[in-house]
């Protein structure tokens, strides 16, 4: 084998790692099933709207993917959910590991009550980064990723709590890319966020899935035109439909998947 084929086969290893994919996953909070056979396969570089009307499963779903759900009491799951070739939920991944590859921004912005630099730095350093210098340029970096880094470089030893709702939400995606994640899961990141701010955060999606496996979670149907390659759509609990983009806003083949979309429930 050539050394140019060598390095395209490494690469080709590279851009396939982050590949999501549920089978026949079902999920139950106590005696109430949330979910039921979700197949469902998120390829690497791509981002997956789930959409469908509140309460049919969809946030369920997305915590499923990196086992938030599994830190409630009473709950329990059958089939699997699988990053690359591993079970999520298999002794093969601890919890660190998983959230280090899998991150997560939830609906409402969250930054700790530190500096800026602190809330970046944060998941590097419990993952055993100590050198400043490395720090700094993990720092940088995920700001820039996150299109923040102009907006707040002279101000990172500054109470995160400072910035403004948009900031704050971006900060915490920059959060998420520090510890180089494969996979970003996204709860309603705009819902709380001002016409502008929305398009920020969604211009910044559409730059990260070049690098990343992105799933959303949004009730905005023209965000999840406008961001994603693939939509899923959920009603009660069960995976509806599923097909790129543009097909699922034009030709639904589901009458419920073009009742939602169309607006007549939801």
């Amino acid at each position: 084998m050539t050394a140019s084929a060598t390095r395209m086969e490494s690469h080709a290893a590279i851009d396939a790692r982050g590949a999501v994919r549920a089978e026949q996953f079902s999920f139950w909070y106590g005696e109430k099933q949330a979910l039921f056979d979700i197949t469902l396969e998120m390829a690497p570089r791509t981002a997956t709207a789930l959409i469908g009307p509140s309460g049919c499963g969809k946030s369920t779903f997305l915590r499923s993917i990196n086992r938030l759900n599994a830190l409630i009491l009473g709950v329990r799951h059958a089939g699997s959910i699988r990053l690359d070739d591993t079970d999520v939920y298999s002794r093969e991944m601890d919890s660190v590991t998983l959230r280090r590859r899998v991150g997560m921004v939830f609906q409402r912005w969250n930054p700790f009550p530190k500096s800026i630099y602190a809330n970046v730095a944060y998941g590097p350093k419990i993952n055993g980064v100590r050198s400043r210098n490395d720090l700094d340029g993990i720092v940088e970096s995920a700001l820039r990723r996150a299109a923040l880094w102009d907006e707040v470089k002279d101000r990172l030893n500054e109470s995160a709590l400072g910035l403004s709702g948009g900031q704050q939400q971006r900060l915490c995606i920059a959060r998420a890319l520090a510890n180089e994640p494969e996979v970003l899961l996204l709860d309603e990141p705009a819902s709380a966020l001002d016409p502008i701010a929305t398009q920020r955060v969604e211009e910044l999606l559409y730059e990260l899935k070049r690098d990343l496996t992105i799933v959303i979670v949004t009730h905005n149907l023209q965000q999840a035109a406008r961001v994603s390659d693939v939509t899923a759509f959920f009603y009660l609990g069960r995976l509806v439909e599923v097909g790129p983009t543009d097909r699922m806003f034009t030709t639904p083949a589901n009458e419920r998947t073009e009742a939602y979309i169309t607006g007549r429930f939801g």
